[in-house]
């Protein structure tokens, strides 16, 4: 029988460049309650947001995803040429066909590459870091940048205080490559797909719809195991962990997950992101948005070992453990 070729990828694989982009409008809680009823105290309590970013309605998607992209390309210290597939993590595009991803590699100049949209929701981004990380191990490719972006506004009724006072835009993006030791652990995900009536759009002629209360309730109790879960398959201790990136879905579930994780031997001194009270939720955009903004503020610093956690409709969940650029 005839052998097949195959092209061996490097062992192991790191994040090498990070980047992030919102819109300019920013929305405070008393704007919102000029709308609606609802108070900045009101939201505060429930979710911790004091601000979010909209985009304007002439702002795409795809534009949100190119800023992010082409910022964690030059991070990386790489041009749109060294970029041997494009990633984008999203749920939220006006519509299905064309995807975004060959639209996004197009505009910033990453020619005949391979480019796919991945629908996680607010996991999007940790299955594309885990995709894009075995695509490079596997020798598929090289240098593979992971963008996760949502325009979250498209798809909210403006008049729903349950869904309008979370929801936010933005774009969140990672470049992947090869590294001599491992940087990039392995992916601890799954779904519960009994569960997807839970955060759903009915039909194109629909809003984002959730069971606030549900969804809290199960992010609460099932998201802390899956974190464990991904420390374990990094070889590594919970006490190793030095920063913590969950999905900013609610800070009330984030700091609930990091109770539950400290209990189990996480340290005092963990480093939360908490990116969701001056950024809102934007779904598979939230954890890159969050690295890159606490590492502008000099909260991360690179080596550290982060522990990301994504979860939302699906209901998708993924975590893996990363050092940081």
């Amino acid at each position: 029988m005839t052998a097949l070729a195959s092209r061996p990828g490097p062992a192991g694989t790191r994040i090498l460049g990070l980047g992030s982009f919102q819109p300019e409008t920013i929305v405070s809680n008393d704007d919102l309650a000029q709308t609606m009823d609802t108070s900045d105290q009101w939201i505060r309590e429930r979710v911790g947001i004091v601000n979010r970013r909209f985009a304007k309605p002439d702002e795409k998607l795809v534009d949100m995803a190119i800023e992010a992209g082409a910022k964690a390309i030059a991070d990386a210290g790489l041009s749109p040429t060294d970029i041997d597939a494009v990633l984008v993590a999203t749920c939220t595009m006006p519509s299905m066909i064309p995807n975004a991803a060959a639209q996004v590699a197009h505009r910033l100049g990453v020619t005949s590459a391979p480019a796919f949209d991945l629908n996680a929701a607010c996991a999007g981004f940790c299955y594309g870091l885990g995709t894009a990380s075995d695509l490079v191990r596997a020798g598929s490719a090289r240098y593979v940048l992971v963008i996760g972006a949502e325009k979250l506004t498209d798809w909210v009724d403006p008049t729903d205080r349950s869904t309008a006072i979370i929801f936010a835009d933005g774009a969140g993006a990672a470049v992947v490559g090869p590294s001599e030791e491992t940087g990039i652990g392995p992916v601890a995900w799954g779904s519960a797909g009994d569960l997807a009536d839970m955060i759903q759009v009915a039909d194109r002629n629909s809003f984002v719809f959730q069971e606030g209360q549900s969804v809290f309730r199960w992010a609460t109790t099932q998201i802390a195991p899956i974190a464990l879960r991904a420390v374990e398959l990094a070889g590594i201790e919970l006490s190793d962990v030095d920063v913590f990136v969950p999905h900013q879905a609610n800070l009330r579930i984030i700091e609930l997950i990091a109770k539950r994780l400290r209990a189990k031997g996480a340290r005092e001194d963990l480093v939360i992101a908490r990116d969701i009270v001056d950024s809102g939720n934007t779904s598979s955009a939230s954890i890159p948005l969050a690295l890159d903004h606490m590492r502008a503020a000099g909260e991360v610093k690179s080596g550290d070992v982060a522990l990301l956690v994504g979860f939302g409709a699906g209901l998708s969940y993924a975590g893996q453990v990363v050092r940081l650029p």
